[in-house]
């Protein structure tokens, strides 16, 4: 009987698959969960600048691959992705999602960036709307403006010490070369120095449908979220109170059901719209 019930289990539960992709000089590290959603539209997850998979999605996965196929990779040096001689940078990150969908005969996809996710989510829908049916953007922001002066003035003082201890943990435990952790901080911190963001004229070229959610305490100012929420041209916007930046991760029963609800309708909606 519990070999039964085990077996029944095993079929029950969405399926898994792990591998490495040849993407632009990277042995690009991804996990397929779940199975293809009946339109055949797969969910592209994009985790948050210094973080993997599993720290920026470990709790969301499970909720929203039951209904459909869900990719997540990590990104160069990221968690099993080893480096490679090359700065990050949100273009490079971008080439690099299309290429593995390219790799995985995926034309097109709904994507889900969280904070540094989000803007790579951004430069991808920019540069290749074609494979973007929708966005999903947790905790982004478009422009230096989107967030207090002081968030930007840690960057100029960072040192490995003030790394965020659990994204540190998940580093020296899945990084192919952890050694390399120091060089791995620098590059993450200049990745963010060195942020210009987008114009406006630039995110009201984006016209796919989008939904935004950010917390009320969240390193992203509402009122810029509000902005951004006016300059794409079909977008709605998600507040969630009692919030900050890092519990954006740990609430994902908050935002799955927000999640699933503008997969199954609002994407529908909007398409309808058009017709």
């Amino acid at each position: 009987m519990r070999t039964l019930v085990a077996l029944t289990l095993m079929l029950a539960a969405p399926s898994v698959e792990r591998g490495y992709a040849p993407v632009n000089g990277l042995e690009l590290y991804y996990e397929i969960h779940g199975n293809p959603a009946r339109d055949g539209v797969p969910l592209v997850l994009l985790h948050g600048g210094g973080s993997t998979i599993e720290t920026s999605f470990g709790k969301l996965i499970p909720l929203v691959s039951k209904a459909r196929q869900v990719i997540a990779f990590e990104q160069q040096g990221h968690g099993h992705t080893a480096d490679v001689d090359r700065p990050f940078s949100f273009e490079q990150s971008a080439e690099d999602a299309v290429m593995l969908l390219r790799h995985l005969h995926v034309a097109k996809a709904d994507f889900l960036g969280y904070s540094n996710g989000g803007h790579i989510a951004l430069e991808i829908a920019l540069r290749h709307p074609e494979v973007v049916r929708s966005l999903v953007l947790e905790s982004a922001f478009f422009s230096r403006d989107g967030t207090d002066p002081g968030f930007w003035q840690g960057f100029d003082h960072a040192k490995l010490d003030d790394m965020p201890l659990d994204l540190r943990k998940a580093y020296l435990a899945t990084a192919p070369h952890p050694e390399q952790l120091p060089s791995f901080f620098a590059k993450s911190v200049q990745r963010m120095r060195e942020f210009k963001g987008w114009t406006p004229a630039q995110i009201q070229t984006i016209r796919r449908p989008t939904l935004l959610i950010v917390g009320d305490r969240d390193i992203v100012r509402v009122e810029h979220a509000a902005q951004m929420r006016h300059l794409l041209p079909d977008a709605r916007l998600a507040v969630l109170p009692g919030m900050d930046h890092l519990a954006m991760t740990d609430r994902a029963a908050d935002v799955a059901p927000m999640l699933d609800e503008f997969l199954l309708r609002g994407v529908k909606a909007s398409r309808d719209s058009r017709r």
